[in-house]
């Protein structure tokens, strides 16, 4: 089908199983499945082609870095995906969430901020043209004051770095 492309790497190199706690940060190279609990972080280190996937049973609180997430279970914490995160129905994330590309399945749940990696800084609003002043001197006020609004709502919804930021809390049915 198309658009069911799954990220699924060749082999699975680290596995936290049912029934298994891990306290302490957890880095891995090409594929990690978590189906137990991991009180830290997990990050990726080296290559593009890194997927973490943490299925219903698995729960992280702390950091989750990697280029492919695929998630349904829960994080409490942010999320980092450099290249493509998946949410399925069954996920939750407490914290923000950066990617590059995503999809949020039906229940899918997000409680924090959707930062767009690939936003970049040529892309900050830039200030507005000055209109030619209007005959009419109220007329004039009124059209300075919804230009200012306007781009006070974007000065909002930007960070120091450039990148868009939205609060969101998107819940599925």
């Amino acid at each position: 089908m198309l658009g069911k492309q799954k990220h699924a790497p060749s082999s699975i190199n680290t596995l936290v199983g049912a029934g298994t706690r891990v306290v302490g940060d957890i880095e891995f190279s090409g594929g990690c499945h978590v189906d137990g609990d991991v009180k830290g972080d997990v990050k990726a280190v080296g290559g593009k082609n890194a997927v973490l996937s943490i299925s219903e049973r698995g729960s992280v609180e702390g950091q989750v870095v990697a280029p492919h997430v695929v998630l349904n279970g829960a994080v409490k914490g942010n999320v980092s995906a450099s290249e493509r995160l998946e949410l399925g129905p069954k996920s939750r994330v407490d914290g923000n969430v950066e990617y590059k590309l995503i999809r949020i399945e039906v229940g899918g749940e997000v409680n924090g901020n959707l930062v767009h990696t690939s936003t970049v800084r040529d892309t900050k609003p830039q200030p507005r043209k000055k209109a030619a002043a209007p005959h009419d001197p109220a007329r004039a006020k009124d059209a300075s004051s919804d230009a200012g609004q306007g781009q006070a709502e974007a000065d909002q919804a930007t960070t120091q770095e450039g990148k868009r930021v939205w609060p969101v809390n998107v819940v599925g049915e």
